[in-house]
């Protein structure tokens, strides 16, 4: 039997030991104090209370099936979201890997060596054969100051970050997908309003151009109804482009081609069968918005880093050994008095490095730093934009009133000075204007539709909704190691 374990190196790893029982596991350090207050309520709304429609499956708040049908295409076919769960696949590999660090690795290994020692001594010159074959375990870290525990910690928070980025994809391109369908709804509703107007103009220039050709009138209504003609072919052309554009958009997004039984043809009137938008409580941003949750996961793995970096100030122990079989014979090696075995440990003690493991502690702590800061800011960025969306949705039904108002006072007044025209009373001058006017009004009535039901949409996106796909499904939640050692040293 054969026995490798010196005076030395026994001493080595007595002291070793010894140091460990006054090393914390962890070298994290207290956590990072988040400075974003939380306000109470969200902005002067008055319906900002109650359950958040963030709760609500998309399949449960969006009320047209055809958009429902494109948001699932666009869920499987996204190139953005495909790239997404690739990104956690590979980060949960990753985890894996560092938590497979925390065993020891054994592998098996067998060897031939012949060799000639060059002696001089008749006796044992020539040529000597030596079998090999046994189990060990290579170098074996012994995590005495937590340093592959750190490791492991930061990724297993980075994993659940990705995960959470993830999230923040899907909810992102829902909204994506949903708005772009609005924009080629209206997009076709102010074509339509376009050729409409180009329809009446062209009906003007002809009347405007007979009464010329028959000298009632002069030259000049006719070149005032021509560029009108001219204008409303340009609006035409131009919304024909953006019909385009908002399908190219939508196709993107959905990764293929949407079938044409799945555009609104029509102007999309109703998107969410909900009456009453529910903003719920501030503090359900935290849990409900991914891209928090990911900046969290993010500031807890900084932390772990600075564990890691602190660890490598103190000694490095790893353990190694082997069991087996060795002879100079092959027959012999399986017999009797063949086996041999060794174990030993080694160590790494930093003396003097030009300081760079204090400078890597220096950077880590930087890193946490910033982490901490881009966490704050999301959560900033998160009550921005809820309270953005409320502020829309706080004053659109009074615009919106007010704008139909104006659509129906300018028709009435192009319909009076059309009359009044043809009437010999007014010059075409007025006639024009009351068009342009009641022309002008009917966009805006139909770009505050579309912003009407895009606040709707933006509202339900920016407080965390779309990761359920019904109202009734639950979203698993996992909480960052710095928590999960809050809610230990809690108890």
């Amino acid at each position: 039997m054969q026995t490798v374990w010196s005076i030395s190196s026994r001493g080595i790893a007595i002291s070793a030991l010894a140091l460990s029982l006054a090393a914390c596991q962890s070298m994290r350090g207290p956590e990072p104090v988040v400075n974003t207050a939380i306000p109470e309520s969200f902005a002067s709304y008055s319906n900002a209370s109650g359950t958040s429609i963030a709760e609500q499956g998309y399949k449960d708040f969006f009320a047209d099936p055809r958009l429902l049908q494109v948001i699932d295409m666009s869920l499987a076919n996204n190139r953005d979201l495909r790239t997404a769960a690739l990104n956690i696949q590979r980060a949960q590999q990753q985890y894996q890997i560092t938590e497979n660090n925390q065993l020891p690795t054994i592998g098996a290994s067998g060897s031939v060596l012949r060799q000639d020692t060059g002696s001089n001594n008749p006796q044992s010159r020539g040529a000597v054969t030596t079998y090999n074959v046994g189990l060990g375990v290579t170098a074996f870290e012994l995590d005495f100051w937590g340093r592959v525990r750190s490791l492991r910690d930061n990724a297993l928070d980075t994993y659940l970050a990705t995960q959470s980025a993830r999230d923040a994809t899907q909810i992102s391109l829902i909204g994506q997908v949903a708005q772009a369908w609005l924009s080629y709804s209206f997009a076709n509703a102010n074509l339509a309003l376009a050729e409409q107007t180009l329809k009446a103009q062209l009906e003007s220039y002809n009347l405007n151009k007979k009464r010329f050709d028959v000298g009632i009138d002069s030259e000049l209504p006719v070149r005032q109804a021509q560029i009108s003609v001219e204008t409303a072919r340009n609006d035409v052309a131009n919304y024909r482009t953006q019909v385009a554009q908002a399908q190219n958009l939508l196709n993107l997004l959905v990764g293929q081609p949407v079938p044409a039984n799945l555009l609104p043809a029509q102007r999309v009137t109703r998107i969410t069968s909900n009456a009453a938008l529910g903003a719920g409580l501030p503090s359900d941003l935290l849990i409900n918005r991914p891209d928090v949750r990911a900046a969290e996961y993010r500031l807890s793995a900084a932390g772990a880093n600075i564990g890691a970096a602190r660890a490598r100030l103190y000694p490095t122990i790893s353990l190694t050994g082997s069991a087996g079989f060795a002879s100079a014979d092959l027959g012999d090696l399986f017999k009797s008095g063949s086996f041999a075995w060794s174990v030993g440990p080694s160590l790494d003690i930093p003396i003097f490095d030009w300081g760079t493991r204090q400078a890597n502690i220096r950077i880590s702590e930087t890193d946490q730093q910033i982490a901490l800061s881009d966490y704050e800011k999301s959560i900033q960025t998160a009550f921005r934009e809820v309270n953005d969306a409320l502020a829309v949705r706080q004053n659109i039904g009074d615009r919106i009133a007010a704008q139909r108002r104006l659509v129906d006072a300018t028709n009435t007044t192009y319909r009076l000075s059309l009359a009044r025209f043809r009437a010999g009373i007014d010059s075409y001058l007025t006639v024009l204007d009351a068009q342009r006017a009641s022309y002008a009004a009917e966009q805006g009535l139909l770009l505050l539709e579309q912003a009407n039901l895009n606040s709707q949409v933006e509202l339900y996106k920016s407080l965390g909704g779309g990761l359920k796909v019904n109202t009734s499904d639950t979203v698993p939640y996992r909480p960052s190691v710095t928590e999960q050692r809050r809610a230990e040293q809690a108890k």
